[in-house]
């Protein structure tokens, strides 16, 4: 199986004269994925660039590739990125993340919270969950998934909020009407 630190190594500089960030490279079965950026973004004119050049490149290279037949993707990191490296976490400091560690840290393996620190040797996370306020310290060393999460805005208020009264547990007759009508 090929390297993805090989094409890496090999992808990068020529990505990046083409004004193209490599986000990420992974080697599966039967699949090269380069993940590519831009400031601003790719579109589809930096993603078909990105692939050409990593196409020539690979097949200049076929033992960084995986054996046998394979597929090349070349895309963006997408919204919900994938931080695999120090400065990718450094990016998104603040930002709202997922971890997934090795090993429990602070009792779980799985975390999500705001990314409040980065440094050399971990990361310091502010789980949302957490009533002391304390943040977690998860070391690089530990983490085995990240990654950014969507976050599409404020939490809207429970419906019997919006309409200043009390939530009920009766059901509305609405869907039972609109149920009678469509059974007609």
């Amino acid at each position: 199986m090929g390297s993805s630190e090989g094409v890496r190594l090999l992808a990068e500089p020529a990505l990046a004269a083409a004004g193209l960030e490599t986000w990420d490279v992974e080697i599966g079965r039967g699949v090269l994925r380069v993940l590519v950026d831009a400031p601003g973004g790719v579109d589809l004119d930096a993603l078909t660039r990105a692939s050409g050049i990593v196409s020539a490149l690979v097949d200049e290279h076929p033992e960084l590739a995986p054996e046998g037949s394979y597929q090349l993707e070349v895309s963006s990191p997408g919204v919900e990125r994938t931080l695999r490296t120090p400065e990718h976490f450094r990016r998104y400091v603040g930002a709202e993340v997922n971890v997934k560690t090795a090993v429990a840290v602070s009792g779980a393996r799985r975390h999500r919270g705001r990314l409040a620190a980065v440094d050399d040797e971990g990361i310091e996370l502010q789980p949302g969950d957490r009533p002391d306020g304390e943040s977690i310290r998860i070391a690089f060393g530990e983490i085995s998934r990240a990654h950014t999460v969507l976050v599409w805005g404020p939490t809207p208020a429970p419906a019997a909020r919006r309409r200043g009264r009390k939530a009920s547990a009766t059901p509305s007759a609405a869907p039972a009407a609109l149920d009678a009508k469509d059974a007609s």
